[in-house]
């Protein structure tokens, strides 16, 4: 059964985290400060409390927590990067526990207080932290029901919770559950075989619950970790050399003599300056001379693409392969196709700079951060530094955006060495320069397809080469470590790039190739959507070109290649809400008003296996000035169980905007030595007149699994974008971003 959504009000509740932070030591999220506070959190100090509470991700005391007033407390090492994780969480949990999601508050990322079952990313925060969670509270449920027969003197199937008491279904006595097991443990493994309850009779999943934490956000109350302080602490910057190979010569402390309580830090090639006062630190991190060595190893940014095509190739291997042989199909296909599209370096260009704080002391260390992966980071910085693990405590605090790996473990390993050094706590924030210069890339990547038709249009061979960065065991190494000369891991790391290659559609004979390259121009990092954006946009590019050649409509043409129902039920949907006309591109008709219109359409499925996407959109093109205007949007999204309506939608409606910024604006510029997009001039993102009209609809399946929202609907966008390019004007393009200069000139071609 499906259905689908509408928008909703639900009501506002929130407690501000400077209020939880002012009585406890980790990241808290709740509804009501009386009923929400965890009862295991202490003060945020070095090294990480002996708390006695179970760490271990099997057992349900590591997950949950029940206290006497009948509020519980969720520790996950999942975090909200912003997207509405808490609340839904907190919804899965209620909803099995019987429990109101007010009286539900969230402790996330804490090394010292939640199990480790992964870090965020890959869209995972709802199938496998929430399900974990969800999972915990199930085994719970039972073991509460079996308690409360026991005094209530009832079987427990004649009994029920809800609203957090236990009572006869058919009336009678009752037990709360504060009172029943409020300050105790469970001493219970999660039960993977614990029943669910049955969709049918859900409260609060499927409720758009409004997330807790957007009021303070709105209000300017929320405490980010760019706002946390600590006594004594001091203010770090990190200086880094002009060139990105640039080797440290010497130093000239005398230059900076006149900016009072400033200290030079220098370990090898790391240099750094601490103050109290924050603008002491910038204003010396600007001012202090220093000499480098020159270094020009790039290959620059223009001719990217032919540079990543004659880069050395690691292994070859082949990612998909169905049916027979590609080759042979094309020589006896109707028509014969080939096309190369291309995708280039962007930064996660986070709004607000990277920031961290660490304490570090002879007796252990605590790093407060907005790193994706608390548990990760803290093996990381223990291998380095050589701190036990049980010493090092690292705490997840709201940043300003990551959408991956961005700049924030590099940041806690400068606070690191900084406080380590000076033997105080430590602030470092990066400046904008530093966000945009040297945090790691999402990678460049270049598809090479090739495709064969029979005399129907049906696709009896496909071929997809990529040539994608390889990944290499290890952590991502940190920039300060490998300044000061510390040894560390040289992995290196992308994210599942190599995904969605292969079209959706029927197709007799597929092939997908992935050319692992040995190493990027600039340091790479998975990026939302890590590697599925590049590729749904080039398949669906190359299906649209298909279509266009058989004279086909693009969404009739989809729909031949398909026989899953939910798939058709999202392309069908997505169509009807733009009011799609069935009719081939381009577009016949001339341009209106001096602007070329158009409309555009892409599917995928996330992965081959999780969501279901489909996206529309209606374009003007002014051909004068190659400006694009993107109109409107409509998408169809079907992740099987939705758990928060509202914040699916938010997420969905995101991730459009993000994707047409990344498509029609970001592109990293660097030149032989550095980076040369270094802030929002030359590195421009979507501007608020450019958002166009979103409209979403969600199709709600609650008899499936739920599956994670962070992302999916990212990766059909720009293959939309330049389908709707291409039936305004004629053009097709296959490299982004599409800049007015870039579609001007491929106008005049």
């Amino acid at each position: 059964m499906a259905t689908l959504f509408q928008r909703d009000k639900a009501p506002d509740r929130f407690v501000s985290r400077r209020d939880f932070l002012r009585t406890g030591g980790a990241v808290v999220v709740g509804f009501s400060l009386s009923a929400s506070l965890p009862r295991f959190v202490l003060a945020q100090a070095a090294p990480a409390p002996d708390l006695g509470k179970p760490l271990d991700p099997h057992q349900v005391d590591s997950f949950l927590a029940f206290h006497a007033d009948g509020s519980v407390t969720i520790y996950t090492s999942k975090v909200d990067i912003g997207t509405g994780l808490r609340i839904a969480m907190s919804q899965m949990a209620a909803e099995e526990l019987g429990v109101p999601v007010e009286s539900v508050s969230v402790v996330e990322g804490d090394t010292a207080l939640v199990p480790d079952h992964g870090g965020t990313g890959g869209s995972t925060g709802i199938p496998r932290g929430g399900v974990d969670v969800r999972q915990a509270a199930a085994t719970a449920r039972q073991a509460i029901l079996n308690l409360a027969a026991t005094q209530l003197k009832r079987p427990a199937s004649e009994l029920t919770i809800a609203r957090g008491v236990v009572r006869q279904a058919s009336g009678g006595s009752s037990v709360s559950i504060g009172k029943l097991i409020g300050g105790k443990r469970l001493n219970l493994a999660v039960d993977a075989k614990a029943p669910l309850k049955d969709p049918t009779t859900y409260t609060i999943v499927g409720k758009p619950l409004l997330r807790p934490d957007v009021p303070a956000k709105c209000t300017g109350r929320r405490e980010y970790v760019q706002d946390h302080t600590l006594p004594n602490m001091l203010h770090g910057r990190v200086i880094r050399p002009p060139a990105i190979g640039a080797k440290l010569v010497s130093v000239d402390e005398s230059s900076i003599r006149g900016i009072p309580d400033v200290r030079v830090v220098r370990i090898g090639g790391f240099l750094g300056v601490v103050a109290p006062d924050e603008w002491a630190a910038i204003r010396a991190a600007r001012e202090l001379k220093a000499t480098w060595t020159e270094w020009e190893g790039l290959p620059g940014s223009d001719g990217l693409e032919r540079h990543i095509r004659e880069s050395a190739v690691d292994r070859d291997e082949t990612v998909v392969s169905k049916g027979g042989d590609p080759a042979a199909a094309f020589s006896s296909a109707a028509k014969q196709m080939s096309a190369t599209y291309s995708w280039p370096c962007q930064s996660h260009a986070s709004l607000g700079p990277s920031c961290a704080v660490a304490d570090v002391r002879e007796d252990g260390a605590t790093v407060w951060t907005a790193s994706q992966g608390t548990y990760g980071q803290r093996a990381q910085l223990a291998k380095i530094f050589g701190v036990r693990e049980e010493k090092l405590r690292v705490i997840f605090l709201d940043g300003s955006g990551s959408y991956g790996g961005n700049g924030n473990d590099d940041a806690a390993a400068d606070a690191f060495l900084l406080s380590r050094e000076v033997k105080q706590p430590v602030r470092v924030q990066w400046m904008r320069e530093d966000e945009h210069g040297w945090d790691p890339k999402g990678p460049p990547q270049l598809l090479q397809l090739r495709g064969g038709l029979d005399a129907q249009g049906r696709i009896t061979g496909w071929e997809t080469q990529m040539w994608i960065p390889a990944t290499i065991p290890g952590n991502r190494p940190l920039l300060g470590v490998d300044a000061a000369g510390m040894a560390q891991a040289h992995g290196q790391g992308s994210g599942q790039i190599s995904q969605n290659g292969d079209p959706p559609y029927a197709a007799e004979n597929v092939r997908v190739v992935a050319h692992w390259l040995k190493q990027t121009p600039l340091r790479p990092s998975n990026l939302r959507a890590p590697g599925k954006i590049a590729n749904v946009f080039a398949v669906e590019g190359f299906v649209d070109e298909m279509a266009a050649e058989m004279g086909v409509d693009a969404v009739e043409y989809r729909l031949r290649g398909l026989s899953d129902p939910r798939a058709i039920d999202v392309i069908k949907r997505a169509a009807q809400m733009i009011g799609w006309q069935t009719r081939p591109s381009p577009m016949p008709r001339p341009a209106q008003g001096g602007l070329l219109v158009g409309r555009g359409f892409a599917y995928m499925r996330y992965k081959q296996a999780e969501n279901y996407v489909a996206t529309a959109m209606e374009v003007a093109v002014e051909p004068e000035t190659g400006n694009v205007r993107v109109q409107r949007v409509t998408c169809a999204h079907d992740c099987g169980l939705i758990i928060n309506p509202d914040g699916l939608r938010n997420q969905i409606e995101g991730s459009i905007a993000q994707t047409l910024s990344r498509a029609l604006h970001e592109e990293v510029k660097f030149d032989r030595s550095r980076v040369t997009s270094v802030n929002w001039a030359s590195y421009p993102i979507l501007t608020f007149p450019e958002v166009p009209r979103i409209e979403v609809a969600l199709i709600d399946r609650p008899t499936l699994p739920p599956y994670g929202a962070g992302e999916a609907a990212t990766a059909p966008v720009a293959a939309a974008l330049a389908n709707a390019i291409f039936d305004a004007t004629g053009v097709r393009l296959r490299s982004v971003p599409f800049t007015a200069a870039s579609v001007k000139g491929a106008l005049k071609s």
